[in-house]
């Protein structure tokens, strides 16, 4: 299984990068991030500009996850198979979008096999890709039968 993080910002040098690379260095799966930066000042240009980046990015034989607020909240657990059965009906290749401040636009939404959330609440972006990479790890220790997680 091979991912891509296509992600909105930079995440700069600190203790969420530091945490950040500490879950993907852990990963097996080799994982790719792509750092999106828009450099319009108007969030609606901005959104626009990020969502035609984001939307190059996209490759046709990955499955689409994108992070958004009206998506799905999976259990850790659920978020595991639903990789495992991805992997079992041949799909190799995920990528993830997470969006910036102005979250992503409804054409990009639209190219996403899963929207996925992380609860009702609002997380700053940066916060959610470590989310996002512990639970890609966590996934992956789950499908080893590795006791990390616990129920």
């Amino acid at each position: 299984m091979k991912f891509d993080l296509i992600a909105v910002g930079r995440l700069k040098k600190g203790p969420l990068y530091d945490l950040a690379e500490e879950y993907r260095g852990r990963l097996q799966w080799p994982l790719n991030i792509l750092e999106i930066e828009s450099k319009h000042k108007d969030s609606d240009k901005a959104q626009a500009d990020e969502a035609r980046r984001i939307l190059d990015a996209l490759k046709d034989d990955a499955f689409i996850v994108a992070l958004d607020e009206r998506g799905r909240s999976l259990k850790s657990l659920d978020f595991a198979r639903k990789i495992e059965n991805l992997q079992n009906a041949g799909q190799s290749h995920i990528q993830f979008i997470l969006g910036g401040a102005d979250g992503l636009t409804d054409e990009v939404r639209n190219r996403a096999g899963l929207l996925l959330s992380f609860g009702q609440q609002t997380w700053p972006h940066m916060l959610a890709r470590v989310m996002l990479l512990e639970q890609i790890y966590r996934a992956q220790q789950i499908l080893k039968g590795h006791p990390y997680h616990r129920e």
